[in-house]
């Protein structure tokens, strides 16, 4: 999406939870655990001249939904005409099904119609969240509809800047949304039929996805909300704040909150800055705070080994730089000025970067220095969405308006 002017486990219980996947399958925003990482996937350690292999195109509408992958099949969510369309790729790239809703969401800072939210992929059934917060649900070996709900509209939802933005998270058997209306801040829905199973909290909606947790054996989510981090009990239907997070006026929180060692690292840019904290039961205690370490407009960070890599700046003020940061302390270890907003996907020991102008890179997690292994361009950009990685294979969505999924071939045979 485009935003121009989102050690304690033994002791407290507390682990991300992974839903049982194929290897390397990438079904949700920022891969299985929500957290960039791909699982069992290996990168080459150099590329060809001229860059990865592309193994397909498939034009597109207008949003910067990312692709979610599950097995041989891509799915993706776009803007066709009136239509807001789910479609399903196979593995050569040829569309196998696809399943239009209609479209009411116009436009608001950006002019860009949507979608915005990464399809989310579970149980044999895609969940698609549009601009104008409809949520729907079809099948995955056919797209055929099983429900939808116009949240937005039930709730009295904002549209917000950019319209709805906050991918939906499957926990405990509901599916959580932060629709931001009076009284249904955060909506628990039944996965099965789109029923309401609760709704509480006044908590406005937000451009940050909410990621899982499980808390004394529990699973449950953090959100990042408009204003504050809250952790949200789906078997109870109780939302609590962790602390407050967010700046009124002309800002946005749109990274996801990063889980990882009984930690809980924030980050947002406009003045908001970032946070980590520790996570003990239903309360955050807080480790440090900066607006000048890794501040990110939208882009989420990783962590690896004890170090957070990922973006500080905005993609519309000045030029964002990419950084490696000490977890434990909050201390730059190193920065490439210059670089501008990326999202970056960990497979193993590699860093694979989608810069927001078109360009890829593959880098090592290195943090003695920025090390560059190759680049390549590999469309025209502008690249927001999020890509996806799975089975080896890279997916990138360009566009503004309209443009392409790409696949490129990134792995090890």
């Amino acid at each position: 999406m485009s935003f121009r002017f989102a050690f304690w486990a033994a002791t407290v219980g507390l682990v991300l939870i992974a839903d049982a996947l194929l290897a390397g399958d990438w079904p949700q925003i920022l891969g299985p655990s929500r957290n960039g990482q791909a699982e069992g996937e290996r990168l080459s350690d150099q590329w060809p001249a001229g860059g990865p292999k592309v193994v397909w195109r498939y034009p597109l509408g207008s949003g910067y939904a990312g692709a979610a992958v599950v097995g041989d099949r891509a799915v993706v969510f776009h803007r066709a005409g009136s239509s807001e369309r789910v479609e399903c790729l196979d593995a050569n790239g040829k569309s196998l099904w696809k399943t239009d809703f209609t479209a009411s969401y116009r436009g608001g800072v950006n002019p860009d119609t949507g979608p915005r939210c990464v399809p989310l992929v579970a149980g044999g059934v895609v969940y698609v969240f549009g601009a104008a917060g409809d949520l729907h649900a079809v099948a995955l070996d056919s797209g055929k509809k099983q429900w939808s709900r116009a949240l937005y509209a039930d709730y009295h939802g904002d549209d917000g800047y950019f319209g709805a933005g906050s991918t939906p998270i499957l926990v405990a058997g509901k599916l959580l949304v932060n629709v931001g209306g009076r009284g249904a801040g955060i909506v628990a829905l039944d996965p099965a039929t789109g029923k309401t199973a609760w709704q509480t909290s006044d908590e406005a909606a937000s451009y940050s996805s909410p990621a899982a947790v499980k808390i004394g054996g529990q699973e449950k989510a953090i959100f990042v909300t408009r204003m504050n981090c809250v952790l949200a009990d789906p078997a109870l239907g109780k939302v609590t704040t962790l602390f407050p997070f967010g700046k009124r006026g002309p800002t946005v929180n749109a990274a996801t909150p990063l889980l990882f060692d009984g930690k809980l690292f924030t980050t947002a840019s406009y003045g908001v800055g970032a946070e980590l904290a520790a996570l003990d039961g239903a309360s955050a205690k807080p480790l440090w705070s900066n607006d000048d370490t890794m501040s990110s407009q939208y882009a989420t960070p990783l962590v690896h080994n004890g170090f957070l890599y990922g973006i500080h700046g905005r993609e519309d003020v000045g030029v964002a730089e990419l950084r490696c940061v000490e977890v434990a302390t909050g201390n730059i270890r190193w920065s490439k000025s210059g670089y501008g907003v990326a999202h970056l996907i960990l497979a193993g020991d590699k860093l694979l970067i989608q810069k927001a102008d078109g360009h890829i890179a593959l880098a090592a997690t290195d943090p003695a220095k920025y090390r560059e292994l190759a680049a390549a361009r590999v469309t025209a950009g502008p690249t927001r969405a999020l890509p996806a990685l799975a089975h080896g294979r890279l997916y990138v969505r360009s566009g503004e308006g309209g443009g392409e999924l790409v696949s490129l071939e990134v792995g090890l045979h």
